[in-house]
């Protein structure tokens, strides 16, 4: 398995964090938390790029998740080596650094940050993956440790065998922000999807969004320039928090 060139290539977003840079049980997180009451036990996990927690464009999504009254942790399951923003204008060796994040490091690091937030009283878990992050919420969902998945342009599945999966052992509604250029979830891939969600299949819950003129990346690194890349990062979290307001 492999990543693309879209997946490190993007336009970095401007704007001021809100949130706060903390450490739980040994894991680095951005935490996002709404200025108004929200519910204690609710909690939505946000699974990065590969660009890591410390990019603004992910912090600046957390924010905006916990503006609609969720509170948002993002974790760095990238155990610190993320790649660095100047890849996104420059040749990388994507694969060299996949080789040293599969789920043996990856997964430990959410296990540890879900374990903490349980103990503190959190009982429902939702989770919005981009990109890399996609493949992990996924994992997630496989074992029921999230009670609701947003995967947005998700990269590193097999497809069909990892939609049949999660669709044979998942219990989380499943919402996917797919687009017109996708190397790693394309048309094909989208297609098998609704075939084998839709039409009601299955019973949790499943909706497909398309962004037409949109590449892999537009939910998190879309340059916002262009108008149909606005609409579509625009469309994907709007899609994104109403699905987490119904489901979650």
């Amino acid at each position: 398995m492999s990543l693309c060139k879209h997946c490190i290539q993007g336009v970095r977003h401007e704007g001021d964090s809100q949130g706060t840079l903390k450490t739980i049980d040994g894991v680095a997180c951005y935490v996002a938390t709404p200025t108004v009451d929200y519910p204690k036990d609710k909690v939505i996990l946000l699974l990065p790029d590969v660009f890591g927690i410390e990019l603004s464009n992910n912090q600046l999504l957390a924010d905006d998740f916990a503006r609609n009254g969720f509170k948002v942790v993002a974790i760095d399951y990238l155990n610190g080596d993320r790649i660095l923003p100047d890849a996104m204008n420059a040749s990388y060796d994507l694969m060299a650094w996949l080789s040293k994040h599969g789920a043996d490091q990856t997964r430990p690091p959410l296990d540890k940050v879900i374990a903490a937030l349980k103990a503190e009283g959190v009982t429902k878990f939702g989770a919005t993956g981009y990109c890399f992050g996609g493949r992990y919420t996924f994992d997630l969902a496989f074992d029921n440790v999230i009670q609701c998945a947003v995967a947005s342009h998700p990269s590193l599945l097999k497809v069909p065998e990892d939609l049949k999966t999660y669709f044979s052992k998942s219990q989380a509604p499943l919402l996917i922000n797919s687009c017109e250029v996708d190397q790693m979830f394309p048309i094909e891939a989208q297609t098998q999807a609704d075939e084998i969600f839709g039409a009601g299949k299955f019973a949790p819950g499943y909706k497909r969004e398309y962004f037409p003129g949109c590449t892999h990346g537009f939910a998190v690194r879309g340059d916002m320039s262009d108008p149909l890349i606005k609409a579509g990062k625009e469309g994907a979290f709007k899609a994104a928090v109403e699905f987490f307001l119904e489901h979650l």
